[in-house]
Order: C-alpha cells, then structure tokens, then sequence
C-alpha cells in the first residue's frame, strides 16, 4: 500500500475523481482523524462481473424479496451504516472529510447507494462511486442479517444490466471471495481500469 499524496483536511471533488481515475481513494485512520492519506495497493481487489458468484442459498433468499430494495434514496443514511461499529470493527475510516467528499460527489452524480428496506426502516446498503463503465465499492453494511449481501446482488446485475465493465472493491475479504472477489496486480488493474474509463455507463436513474 503506498500514499502518494500528502494528508489534508479537505478533499475537492476534482481532485478526488482524478484518484480515482488514477487508482488512487481516499481512506482515514479512524473516524475522529481530521486528516486522509491516499492509498493506490500493490494488489487491487475486483469481483469480475462475468464470474459473479451467489450462493444458493442467497439466491433461494432473494427469490423471496425479503427486503425493499431502493437506489440512492437515503446518502446519509447508508454512509451512517457504513460508519456505525460492527462486528470485528470497532472503529471507520470515515471520517468528516471523506463523508463531506462523498457527499459532494453524490450530489454531482458520481457516488451511489443500493439499500435494503424492511417495514420501512434501512437495515442494509452499500455506497460507491461510479467513472465510465467502472463501479468503485466503498463500503456495505447490515443491521439485518444477508441485508447488504442482497443489496450486493442487485449491485451487480445493475451494473451488468447497464454495461458496467469493471467492479472495483479495493481490498478483498472472505466474505466477498465467497462471490467471486479476487486481487489482481496494479498494472493490470490500471489496465482494466483504462479500458472501463473509455466509454461511459448511467447507473442512475
């Protein structure tokens, strides 16, 4: 992991679309830090949407639409979820900067949320940002159990559906291998990264 830029305390959105089309996010060391540092790994973490993997018996689960699924109906709401302890991480890289910076980028179109509702209340979502064809996962959260798993599910056949060729997830985990997440080297994430930014892809509406 290198960070090829200086800390700072505010991060403008031209900046932070130039990382990103570069490699490059944004991360802090924990949610009271003022600052962020930026990260570009060594190995990058994708799930290829061609190689997508459900496992059965989620997909027995979404069959039954046990949650309303909403798109980019409630920012705060899924950064908070995102931002909230939960098990096995007691604190959150999102900081002030990085929550005003995401902010930013949704109301400009670049950053959005897929949310898992039940009874009227956000159990479960994901927030990420979208350049070209390239979708590029933040973070996911659940208070119900499989919530944001689905909201995963119905990530990638959106993004299927609308000619998305490449889904970032920065860093794989064991959750995320099981659908299908591998790391791959940086240049050959740069490449794929060139290829899903010639072009462009409308995530919403």
């Amino acid at each position: 992991m290198s960070r090829p830029y200086a800390p700072g305390q505010h991060i403008p959105v031209d900046l932070l679309l130039r990382a990103y089309a570069s490699g490059v996010f944004p991360m802090a060391e924990h949610a009271e830090d003022p600052e962020v540092f930026w990260v570009r790994p060594e190995s990058r973490g994708v799930i290829p949407l061609d190689a997508f993997h459900v496992p059965r018996s989620l997909r027995k689960l979404q069959k039954r639409s046990p949650f309303e699924i909403r798109i980019d109906s409630d920012f705060e709401g899924v950064i908070d979820g995102c931002a909230e302890p939960a098990e096995g991480r007691l604190d959150t890289w999102i900081n002030a900067p990085i929550r005003q910076a995401y902010r930013d980028l949704f109301e400009l179109g670049h950053c959005h949320t897929v949310e898992a509702w039940l009874d009227g209340e956000l159990v479960g979502g994901l927030y990420g940002v979208t350049l070209g064809r390239a979708f590029f996962g933040e973070s996911m959260f659940s208070r119900v159990s499989n919530a944001s798993k689905i909201c995963l599910v119905h990530l990638v056949e959106r993004l299927r559906e609308r000619d998305f060729a490449l889904l970032d997830t920065q860093f794989t985990t064991e959750h995320l291998k099981g659908f299908g997440a591998i790391d791959i080297p940086r240049k050959r994430y740069e490449r794929m990264l060139a290829e899903a930014l010639d072009g462009n892809a409308v995530f919403y509406p």
